[in-house]
């Protein structure tokens, strides 16, 4: 048996335990706050372990790569990228008028990047793109 294959029994061991080291935790603090805080029943270990399945389904999903942007790899990965090409392919004209957009917006509390390209694109339909 090889190092690789001793190692490759531990990966399943390991997810098991940390699985449920993470359910109790959750379970935890279920118990401790959202009874005091909202008048909600206590849970048990495997309703704890459904929720973190459900936050998994809901939330995370279940691929395995990463698609579009906001995984916070930073700009030097995916959207990065094409934002950077993008910028250099405008006039000057047209990164003046992004940055100002950009200042309005949030001047105005628009903190959601969705919602600045919607200000965006409705101030400058042809940067909006």
């Amino acid at each position: 048996m090889t190092i690789l294959q001793k190692h490759l029994v531990f990966i399943p061991l390991f997810l098991i335990v940390f699985t449920a080291l993470f359910g109790w935790g959750v379970m935890l603090l279920w118990n401790w706050l959202m009874p005091d805080l909202f008048g909600l029943s206590t849970i048990s270990f495997w309703q704890a372990a459904g929720l973190l399945l459900l936050c998994k389904i809901l939330f995370g999903g279940f691929g395995g790569g990463h698609h579009g942007c906001g995984h916070g790899h930073g700009m030097h990965h995916g959207c990065g990228n094409k934002l950077r090409e993008c910028w250099e392919n405008m006039s000057p004209e047209e990164r003046e008028r992004i940055v100002e957009a950009h200042r309005k917006c949030i001047t105005q509390f628009c903190i959601y990047e969705s919602v600045c390209k919607d200000c965006i694109g409705r101030r400058f339909p042809s940067v909006g793109r």
